[in-house]
């Protein structure tokens, strides 16, 4: 029987990253120990450090899967025939709004979370105003142009987090109505509006 250690490539590492992942949208990032994670993946303890030298290297690790998994999914976005209601599908599901609220408490006391979290939330939005700018390039003449793409990738991302924090506490007080401004505005601009579609020639 071979005492050497397991490989790089094994499911091990992928089982850590779940289980971290579920301690943080369970309990919070504060929840995140070795000695839980390995409880939580089933192995034991000493391969968290075996395959993440530190805590910074886990967080680290759980917060670039899910980046980009999310950049992934823009680009989805981008090929999507409403691209703005996909883009505030992706920013407002609860899992990941979540996530990223806990990833922000916790660059306050990692500086190298903090480093990882800004180069991706910069490109983030920088894609996502490409994909605003583009889809609403059908504009008709004289149509106004409302918040620039600037403006409205924070707005979106401020508001899903507002709804994820509202909601772990149980308030939802003027949610819908919010929801419904949201949704007017991308009735609006979608380039599949009502009046901007092109009509059939009859037969």
């Amino acid at each position: 029987m071979s005492d050497s250690p397991p490989t790089r490539d094994s499911k091990t590492p992928t089982a850590l990253l779940d289980a971290a992942t579920r301690l943080m949208l369970d309990e919070g990032y504060a929840a995140v120990t070795t000695r839980k994670v390995a409880a939580k993946a089933g192995i034991n303890q000493a391969l968290v450090y075996y395959h993440f030298r530190t805590m910074d290297e886990l967080f680290l690790a759980v917060f670039r899967r899910g980046a980009e998994a999310t950049l992934q999914r823009l680009e989805d976005a981008a090929r999507a025939d409403d691209p703005l209601r996909a883009l505030w599908q992706i920013s407002s599901e609860p899992q990941n709004s979540a996530l990223t609220v806990e990833f922000i408490a916790l660059a306050n006391h990692r500086p190298a979370v903090r480093a990882e979290l800004a180069e991706y939330t910069r490109r983030f939005r920088l894609r996502q105003q490409e994909i605003i700018e583009r889809a609403r390039g059908g504009r008709r003449a004289g149509e106004p142009d409302g918040p620039s793409p600037a403006a409205v990738t924070v707005l979106a991302a401020a508001l899903a987090r507002i709804l994820s924090m509202d909601g772990a506490i149980g308030v939802t007080d003027g949610h819908d109505e919010v929801l419904a401004l949201v949704e007017d505005y991308l009735v609006r601009s979608s380039p599949r509006r009502p009046d901007r579609e092109v009509s059939s020639p009859s037969p």
